[in-house]
C-alpha cells in the first residue's frame, strides 16, 4: 500500500542520509536538515542545497539561523526545545517556519513562532523507547480538529504502518528513523 499525501518531510541528519536521485515526484517532497552531532563542510551543504533546489524539494534548516541564511535554505525548522520568539522575524524574509510539539503547551508556542505546520509527535509507538508515550490515531486527529494548523504526523511511521495514515486528518506526514534504516524503500511507498 502507499502512503498518499500532498506533503512528505524527511527529516535527515546528515545530507549523506539521502540520496535525492530516489526522489522522482516534484513539490512533494521537503527536506528537514538536522544536524546535531557534528558539523559538515558549508560548500557539500550549499551543494546538497543546489540538488534540492534543481527536483523541487524545500530545504529546511533546524535551529541554525545562520546556516540557512547562508545556504538560502526555504526555511526554517524549530524544535520542540526551542522556546524563542525570534522566529518571526524570519517570516518578513519569506521564510517558511516548521516547528515540532508533543503537548497542547507546545503546540500554543508553536503557533506563536509563526510555524506554517506543526510536526505533531509522537503518533505511534517509536523503536528507540518503548515507554515513551504515543498520541494513536484518534488522539493524533482529536489535535487536528481542535487547532486549525498544518499538522504533521510524525513519530513510529514505519513502512508496515503506512496502510493506517489514511486514517489520520492531515495532508502531511513526517519520517525520520525508518528513513535511516531503508531510505529508498519508504521514499519509493510514498506516492
Amino acid at each position: 500500500m502507499f502512503a498518499f499525501k500532498k506533503k512528505y518531510f524527511l527529516i535527515i541528519e546528515s545530507i549523506k542520509d539521502l540520496n535525492l536521485r530516489n526522489i522522482k515526484k516534484h513539490n512533494k517532497f521537503n527536506i528537514i536538515y538536522r544536524n546535531f552531532k557534528k558539523s559538515e563542510n558549508i560548500n557539500d551543504v550549499k551543494k546538497f542545497r543546489k540538488q534540492c533546489k534543481l527536483k523541487q524539494i524545500n530545504l529546511f534548516i533546524a535551529n541554525d539561523t545562520k546556516l540557512a541564511i547562508a545556504i538560502k535554505a526555504d526555511g526554517l525548522y524549530v524544535s520542540a526545545f526551542n522556546k524563542d520568539l525570534k522566529t518571526l522575524h524570519f517570516k518578513k524574509n519569506n521564510f517558511s517556519i516548521i516547528g515540532s510539539a508533543h503537548s497542547m503547551k507546545e503546540i500554543k508556542l508553536k503557533v506563536l513562532q509563526g510555524c506554517n505546520y506543526i510536526l505533531l509527535s509522537k503518533l505511534f509507538k517509536v523503536d528507540y523507547d518503548d515507554k515513551a508515550p504515543h498520541l494513536g490515531i484518534i488522539k493524533f486527529n482529536i489535535f487536528c480538529k481542535k487547532i486549525s494548523k498544518n499538522f504533521v504526523a510524525l513519530g513510529g511511521i514505519k513502512i508496515e504502518k503506512l496502510n493506517y495514515l489514511k486514517h489520520i486528518n492531515c495532508k502531511s506526514i513526517a519520517i525520520l528513523s525508518e528513513l535511516k534504516k531503508k531510505p529508498a524503500n519508504i521514499v519509493n511507498r510514498l506516492f
